[in-house]
């Protein structure tokens, strides 16, 4: 656990690193540092194979970033920053997507990109798919789902590049949360462009049970 001295410090070197006018953060001895944790952390995680447990050990982990993630979102200059960008991917893993979204506007804002070892290199391709994919495993598991980072999501990589499969992967779990809030038809066009997207969406069963369902309700309102 940080103290409050060493979170001060390291928020300061976060600053400091960030506003690096000569480009490559690697040469502030702070971003440095941080990349030493940063690498020790992707060794421990490595002898684990289990995702889920993964999972849990980012979460105890990403504490230890904030101080330096609350730097360079309060006075950074935009500059690439391996350790911001992993992150944002860590809190994706851990479930956290208010967090990954967090730095995901700051990233798209300066044109950040994630780190070479991800084979996605776009910032929002790599952004929509995981809140996506997260998004589902909890909605299956039938855990509660927020939609609020749902919509924040595809408001935020609306006029991104990435493939139409993974933008219909977005719209159709956001469907899936407004139909079971019982938001009708906010559901139905956010399930209708996951189709015009993607035919292959699984989503065509879907669309006519709503279709069916809206017909009786402008019927019950007659």
């Amino acid at each position: 656990m940080l103290s409050p001295a060493q979170r001060h410090v390291m928020r300061q070197q976060a600053v400091a690193a960030s506003q690096q006018a000569d480009g490559p953060m690697r040469h502030a001895n702070g971003y440095e540092l941080m990349l030493m944790k940063l690498n020790e952390d992707k060794r421990r995680l490595k002898k684990v194979r289990s995702i889920e447990s993964k999972a849990q050990m980012k979460r105890e982990m990403l504490p230890g970033y904030l101080p330096w993630v609350a730097g360079v979102l309060s006075a950074g200059k935009g500059v690439q920053d391996a350790i911001l960008m992993t992150v944002m991917i860590w809190r994706l893993d851990a479930g956290d997507i208010p967090g990954a979204l967090e730095i995901a506007r700051y990233a798209l804002k300066h044109g950040l990109v994630p780190p070479d070892t991800y084979k996605r290199n776009s910032t929002a391709y790599l952004l929509a798919e995981d809140v996506a994919e997260a998004a589902t495993r909890a909605w299956t598991a039938k855990a509660e789902v927020d939609i609020d980072p749902l919509l924040a999501t595809l408001e935020l990589t609306k006029s991104e590049d990435m493939p139409d499969e993974v933008r219909a992967k977005l719209h159709k779990i956001t469907g899936y949360v407004l139909r079971d809030m019982g938001r009708t038809l906010d559901a139905m066009e956010h399930l209708k462009r996951a189709l015009q997207l993607h035919q292959g969406s699984g989503v065509k069963k879907d669309i006519e049970r709503l279709a069916t369902e809206l017909k009786k309700q402008a019927i019950a309102r007659r």
